[in-house]
């Protein structure tokens, strides 16, 4: 397979993800994403159903309103119901996803559990170049 055309599930299949539940702080979280060197967390139930994610991003909205991230639960600070893709995708079309809707991470859902999830760095050479292609081919049309 053209490693531009790869599916998702080649990306994700030997993740290790941080997952926490909607009861955790966000000092939690963000303990565990400097340990794992890694820019979001998967909050989900005890039978790995996604219920959110929470981000760097979100981190920063958060201590910038001035609420403390020792107290605050990630039911109050992640992002709920965020978009999500599955297995068999495209990865160039999780890159349009994410492009489209101005964020970095992207969990994958297969059977209504978390099995992975993509960061933008997660995306090889061709895959970029061939997304670039088409958003130059969508920009002269339009």
């Amino acid at each position: 397979m053209n490693s531009h055309n790869r599916n998702i599930s080649s990306i994700v299949k030997d993740q290790y993800l941080v997952k926490l539940r909607p009861t955790d702080t966000v000092q939690d979280a963000c303990l565990r994403m400097c340990e794992q060197s890694v820019g979001a967390v998967l909050v989900t139930d005890s039978q790995r159903h996604l219920k959110g994610i929470f981000t760097g991003r979100d981190a920063v909205r958060l201590i910038s309103n001035g609420a403390n991230p020792a107290q605050t639960l990630l039911e109050d600070a992640m992002t709920r119901d965020p978009d999500i893709v599955a297995p068999d995708q495209k990865a160039v079309e999780a890159l349009h996803m994410m492009c489209d809707g101005g964020y970095r991470h992207l969990p994958v859902i297969e059977d209504g559990k978390v099995v992975g999830i993509l960061s933008r760095r997660d995306f090889k050479g061709l895959e970029l170049d061939k997304f670039e292609d088409r958003q130059s081919l969508w920009e002269r049309i339009c």
